[in-house]
């Protein structure tokens, strides 16, 4: 707690708007912990500075956590079109380069990840027609009609 008994709170955000709290209350303070940037790379010099940082690294932060390129890649997509501050007709900001229609679900939500795949598809894309008899192909034919009719009315 500080001297007058009051408790203290740590929170940590990438939500650059939360930082301009520090200028309409008192009693919020913001720091951040100092960056170098080197190659296109960040080195945390484990130093607190008092401020809000000047830009986002949270995209540096998840390379650095390991997450896979296509996450990384689609990242960069977002934020570069939010930096240029390019929305759709309805004022949703365009989330790709290539302004894929189907990145945006009809909630309006952004979506980082790509659609998952059609299970149908993923079914076909296990089958090796070179390893089955024509009885088995017959079969899987079949089985591929049946499954289509459950499950894509």
């Amino acid at each position: 707690t500080d001297q007058e008994g009051g408790p203290k709170t740590l929170f940590a955000t990438h939500y650059h708007e939360l930082t301009d709290l520090s200028r309409v209350l008192p009693g919020v303070k913001n720091f951040n912990i100092q960056v170098k940037e080197w190659n296109d790379e960040i080195i945390f010099l484990r130093k607190i500075i008092s401020g809000g940082a000047d830009k986002s690294y949270g995209i540096q932060v998840a390379r650095l956590a390991g997450l896979p390129k296509q996450v990384l890649d689609r990242a960069n997509e977002v934020l570069f079109n939010l930096e240029q501050s390019e929305f759709d007709e309805v004022g949703v900001p365009k989330i790709s380069r290539s302004d894929k229609k189907d990145s945006v679900s009809s909630s309006g939500q952004l979506g980082l990840f790509p659609e998952p795949e059609n299970p149908l598809i993923q079914k076909i894309r296990q089958i090796d027609p070179n390893e089955m008899s024509p009885k088995q192909a017959l079969d899987t034919l079949f089985e591929l009609a049946k499954f289509m009719k459950e499950n894509h009315k």
